[in-house]
């Protein structure tokens, strides 16, 4: 009976969309409930055939060209995000509405509901859910996204083989010897330590916003597939978009998380490598290349052969 109570005290505190479960008892860090048990735990999904995460593969992925640029509205918000919290399993920011993401060969416009980590343990362990041929990145940020016609239902949602949408972008270190950067990631981070405990949250004043957290990232650049939540009950509902290019922080913002935040209480150990490990492949798009990029490559190929023929 204790171990029940306890089983619906975990699931209550578990992000809504992160996982969509209500029945299931899991983890990270202990043998008897980390991800090599998800299929037997949560057999509905977790042990389908369109799991994520994936590894993608760069050279199998197929060009799509109607894989086109995004319109994020109101992601300049200064004031989109609302609350930070430690749900037991990661760090969660809630989004205000109004944010909402479009266009991408979206199947319609999609509202952002909240974004999520998930990581190692600082440089040292990288934590990235999605890989690329191969190379784990030290964290991984996801923005999940709800069908704007469903109105936030996400039990309508999960039940939708595209009624969410999930944006993933890579983490990792900057180079040099930086601190503190950027300023917006200083800031973000600046809330963990309102937060060592699962269910502690508190509010973001408003001052930055999620563009400024998605600097240097060419949103135009991306990966596409379908697959599930990387979290039970991993319903496969997910249009999942992957960005190629990094968020880069420095070396003392990343090892940050894995010393801040812990699974419990006080006494718990600390929140680390939080990251459900790569699933079977599934077919991955990508965009065409321009024709002006076709242009210049063949130009560059025609003037290398005439280089060569006058040596």
């Amino acid at each position: 009976m204790k171990w029940f109570v306890a089983a619906l005290a975990v699931c209550a505190l578990v992000p809504t969309v992160h996982s969509a479960s209500d029945a299931v008892a899991w983890c990270y860090h202990l043998p008897t409930c980390n991800d090599t048990t998800w299929p037997t735990i949560a057999t509905q999904f977790c042990n389908g055939t369109r799991q994520s995460p994936i590894n993608i593969v760069e050279a199998d992925a197929t060009g799509d060209s109607a894989l086109t640029s995004f319109t994020f509205t109101n992601y300049d918000s200064i004031d989109g995000m609302t609350k930070i919290e430690n749900t037991g399993k990661t760090v969660k920011v809630a989004l205000k509405s109004g944010l909402t993401v479009s266009g991408g060969n979206l199947p319609e416009a999609f509202d952002s509901l909240q974004f999520h980590l998930h990581w190692g343990n600082g440089v040292a362990i990288p934590g990235s859910e999605h890989t690329v041929n191969g190379k784990r990145y030290p964290m991984e940020l996801h923005i999940v996204n709800s069908k704007s016609s469903l109105n936030g239902n996400t039990t309508l949602a999960v039940a939708d083989s595209q009624g969410l949408a999930a944006l993933g972008f890579f983490i990792e270190e900057m180079t040099g010897n930086s601190t503190n950067q950027p300023a917006s990631w200083q800031n973000l981070t600046s809330y963990l330590a309102r937060i060592p405990h699962q269910g502690d949250s508190v509010a973001i004043a408003p001052g930055f916003s999620l563009d400024d957290l998605l600097t240097g990232v060419n949103r135009t650049s991306y990966y596409r597939y379908l697959g599930s939540l990387t979290t039970p009950n991993c319903n496969e509902a997910v249009v999942w978009t992957v960005f190629k290019d990094t968020i880069k922080v420095s070396r003392d913002i990343l090892n940050l998380f894995g010393k801040t935040v812990r699974v419990g209480n006080s006494t718990s150990v600390l929140m680390e490598n939080v990251f459900r490990n790569v699933q079977s492949a599934q077919p991955v798009t990508t965009q065409v290349a321009s024709s002006a990029s076709k242009t210049c490559y063949s130009l560059g190929l025609m003037a290398l052969g005439l280089a060569l023929r006058g040596n």
